[in-house]
């Protein structure tokens, strides 16, 4: 072993705070998460946690475990009696030790560090800073504040459990294109285009996930979003931030797909997935109206061609693209 892993941790002063949790790890093989888990579970009778080393697959939205690299097991145990966590991590540090002597497996050695039950709770939020995307659209988490410029375009946004805080590419590419669309009148203007009375397109968010392209939408000038999705959780999370940006009488948010039965719309989004995207085409299509405009995204830069030759083979064109990194987003559109 090399150190202590208590050095450097005043045991007795973390003791007397309320909900103080030393939190024990160690990196190792797979082979030896059982023996591991087994080690630091009589340290912390509460169980062990195990968090293997993966890698994307399925573009980017499900994960493979990768068996080369070391997977880290965690327990934690309360911080009641310093003596009494001291002799646990003793024993633990002992009994890794013995382990590692038998050289079968790689293990890293024992790692401690002090967490507090408030820490657990707030430490995710630390990974959500106030974003600003294109030249308008700035991102703000419930918890943040903005001091806003004259021509910032706010999206207060509380994430939740629901996929879309702005940090993902296929997120910022899709927001980029709608400040795009802004820009040439596409949102603001599309009653107009379509003939009607009253100003602003009517737009489908197929897919909304927390709701921020629907949000974004309304805000960039949409008179009528309705925003679908197949999770409840999503459908909760997206109404939920339409209330927090004052926007519930314009967002409608329901559990649904494409087709929806209620179009057809100036503006469709779909940030989904490369697949879901061919598998989805005729009911996308269905959904735009005869010049109306199509924002694709969620898509990885070798599945563009795909994508791209499911709407054309539905003699939709292709007007503009946009990419970061391996992802691209597309703008389509229906011939009149």
């Amino acid at each position: 072993m090399t150190g202590h892993p208590l050095a450097g941790i005043d045991l007795d002063a973390a003791a007397a705070a309320p909900g103080a949790w030393l939190e024990l790890s160690v990196a190792a093989d797979h082979e030896a998460v059982e023996a591991v888990s087994e080690i630091l579970s009589r340290a912390a009778p509460g169980g062990t946690s195990v968090e293997p080393a993966f890698e994307l697959v399925e573009e980017g939205l499900a994960a493979r475990v990768d068996l080369a690299r070391p997977a880290m097991v965690r327990a934690s145990l309360p911080i009641l009696d310093a003596t009494t966590v001291r002799a646990a991590v003793a024993q633990a540090d002992r009994e890794l030790g013995h382990l590692q002597a038998f050289g079968l497996r790689p293990i890293g050695d024992l790692a401690a560090r002090v967490v507090h039950e408030e820490d657990w709770a707030n430490a995710w939020k630390a990974h959500f800073p106030v974003l600003r995307i294109g030249r308008r659209i700035v991102i703000r988490p419930t918890w943040r504040r903005h001091r806003r410029a004259p021509d910032d375009v706010v999206l207060a946004l509380d994430p939740g459990m629901a996929f879309g805080t702005g940090l993902h590419p296929t997120t910022r590419l899709c927001l980029a294109a709608l400040e795009s669309l802004a820009d040439r009148g596409l949102l603001a203007d599309g009653g107009a285009v379509r003939g009607v009375p009253g100003p602003g397109a009517r737009v489908i968010d197929v897919g909304s996930g927390s709701g921020i392209l629907s949000i974004a939408a309304a805000k960039l000038g949409a008179r009528e979003v309705l925003a679908v999705d197949v999770d409840p959780i999503a459908v909760e999370a997206t109404a939920a931030n339409a209330r927090l940006n004052r926007l519930a009488r314009v967002i409608r948010s329901r559990e649904g797909s494409a087709p929806s039965g209620e179009g057809p719309f100036d503006i469709v989004l779909a940030n989904l997935i490369a697949s879901l995207l061919v598998t989805l085409a005729d009911g996308l299509v269905e959904d735009l109206r005869p010049g109306g405009t199509m924002l694709a995204s969620g898509i990885f830069v070798d599945r563009e061609r795909d994508v791209a030759a499911a709407f054309t083979a539905r003699s939709l064109s292709i007007e503009n693209r946009w990419a970061e990194g391996d992802w691209v987003a597309l703008e389509v559109r229906r011939p009149a």
